[in-house]
């Protein structure tokens, strides 16, 4: 067969096959290139900060387009409404949020007494000793709203620590009203003159990002990059397959000429067609 394979019309047909598999890998890649891309870029502000009175409102749900978003808000802490959310990582270290509810003022009351309020991650610590009370007074926060965690039960959990940032679990805690979000405080200054406000014992500021951009997978994409790969292959295999049927046809001549030489008691020819 490999005599046959290297005829010149078969050589020039191998060719042929091979620049046709390489268009059709490259159009695979290039499908798969397109099967994960990033989404287009939403027309978005969340860097901006805005009014958090302007961003969400309270006893509503938590739209999509207000989670990542830079807020600031004037009000006070209430420093008899606060825990610690267990498990979070800073910086490597795994530690608790200390988290405080904050009276947002112009909030408005949907019921309860004592104002609406937000919880807002104050800040980091170690160990649960290190975590102090709220500044008190009148103070301006900025931060990064998020949408509520789903509850996390603990079994061990001491008063006081919660195992999520639940705003249902910490609403049934607190008694209070609330946004449907909690902040992650970034900067907090005193509301009458603007002065950052100094960070209390071993708190660490919190450093919290926009989350990245999802990468959709377009499957239709992929089934098109394995199609073209399938094709690639199969422009190979129909060369080899001419290849052998011009070889059988071969072997097939050469059997019956043996045969008509056999039945006229001439000499056999050879695969070449000569006699000896």
């Amino acid at each position: 067969m490999l005599r046959t394979a290297l005829k010149p019309k078969w050589i020039a047909a191998l060719v042929g096959a091979l620049l046709v598999s390489w268009v059709f890998v490259a159009l695979s890649q290039w499908q798969f290139s397109r099967s994960v891309s990033e989404a287009p870029p939403a027309v978005s502000t969340t860097e901006e900060t805005r009014p958090l009175t302007g961003v969400l409102d309270p006893g509503q749900f938590f739209p999509a387009t207000a989670a990542d978003q830079m807020v600031t808000a004037t009000g006070s802490f209430d420093a008899s409404r606060q825990v610690l959310v267990r498990d979070r990582l800073q910086d490597g270290r795994k530690g608790w949020w200390v988290v405080s509810a904050f009276t947002v003022d112009g909030a408005p009351q949907v019921g309860g007494e004592g104002g609406t309020v937000i919880p807002v991650a104050r800040g980091w610590i170690a160990s649960p000793e290190q975590a102090g009370p709220p500044p008190s007074g009148a103070v301006r926060l900025t931060g990064r709203l998020l949408p509520s965690e789903a509850p996390k039960p603990v079994q061990d959990a001491f008063d006081g620590e919660v195992g999520a940032l639940s705003v249902a679990q910490l609403i049934n805690l607190w008694d209070v009203p609330s946004y449907p979000g909690f902040v992650t405080a970034t900067e907090t200054v005193a509301a009458s003159d603007g002065h950052p406000l100094p960070v209390q014992g071993s708190l660490e500021p919190l450093s919290v990002a926009a989350q990245p951009v999802e990468q959709p997978v377009n499957w239709l994409n992929i089934f098109y990059a394995v199609e073209w790969v399938v094709f690639a292959g199969f422009a190979l295999f129909l060369w080899w397959r001419l290849v052998r049927d011009d070889y059988e046809r071969t072997q097939d001549a050469l059997a019956d000429a043996r045969a008509d030489a056999e039945s006229e008691g001439s000499p056999q020819p050879t695969e070449t067609g000569g006699t000896p």
